[in-house]
């Protein structure tokens, strides 16, 4: 891990970071990155149904709490699929704007849940949203996340970008980008990495180690959003697709296991 003083130092390149040479002894492997950005989606934490479920919770906060004990800075978006999906709103006669504010408080919902669970393990954990709701939630200041994550403190951005038609995804690289993470994390329920097709139609899909942001867009791979890959891309920001299960999977991924998909500017 960098000393605080070599933090002051430009970080180099960011793909040539994703997956770096490493020292490793049996008891205490070197993370692969320094600080992540973690993508969750909603659905997640309702474990396939509308609410949140407990003890999938309690779950993903012990995976989070291992990361942190590596001695990895953690930042997390989520979605809010379980409560509500905007796009979906809209689709049954409801503006899409009021829907969009909706599902920004579901997420705030789950990070609130998250944040319980986190701290109940002795994991120090800051809630920051987009939309002002100081009671119980920090505004988003990029310079105090970053310190809070310095400090060895979880950050989750909740209400997405606190404004409607943008989807967590894009929120995701956004955030990951202005908090200077090495990588985003997209842990899938479900899935365990990129296919060349959805593997729940085709039989004859392939899972990809690596692809490219231009060959994900250009042969239409629905891993995130067009804007999410077109942000990534441009900025040379690696992103790291794989699945929740087993358990552990996150702490793998930050301490350079090859497991899921590494999706890149460059192969």
């Amino acid at each position: 891990m960098p000393t605080a003083s070599s933090r002051t130092h430009p970080p180099p390149d960011r793909a040539a970071r994703a997956h770096p040479p490493q020292r490793r002894t049996e008891r205490n492997p070197v993370p692969a990155y320094r600080r992540v950005l973690l993508k969750l989606s909603g659905e997640v934490f309702g474990g396939g149904s509308v609410g949140v479920d407990p003890d999938v919770v309690s779950e993903i906060a012990a995976e989070i709490a291992s990361v942190v004990e590596a001695g990895v800075q953690v930042a997390v978006v989520t979605g809010g699929g379980n409560f509500f999906r905007g796009a979906e709103l809209q689709q049954r006669g409801m503006d899409r704007s009021r829907a969009d504010y909706m599902g920004m408080l579901g997420i705030v919902m789950n990070c609130l849940a998250l944040q319980d669970f986190l701290e109940k393990l002795g994991v120090d954990t800051r809630v920051q949203t987009a939309i002002t709701m100081g009671q119980v939630a920090e505004p988003y200041i990029p310079r105090r996340a970053i310190r809070h994550m310095e400090k060895g403190r979880v950050v989750i951005f909740g209400a997405g970008m606190g404004m409607p038609f943008f989807s967590t995804d894009t929120v995701a690289v956004q955030r990951a980008l202005e908090n200077k993470c090495d990588a985003v994390l997209v842990a899938k329920n479900g899935v365990d990495g990129v296919y060349s097709a959805d593997p729940r139609i085709d039989p004859d899909a392939v899972k990809l180690d690596q692809v490219t942001y231009d060959e994900a867009i250009s042969q239409g791979l629905r891993i995130m959003d067009q804007t999410a890959f077109a942000l990534c891309g441009e900025n040379k920001l690696p992103m790291v697709v794989f699945g929740m299960q087993p358990q552990g999977n996150i702490l793998r991924v930050v301490q350079g296991e090859k497991i899921g998909t590494l999706v890149s500017a460059e192969s």
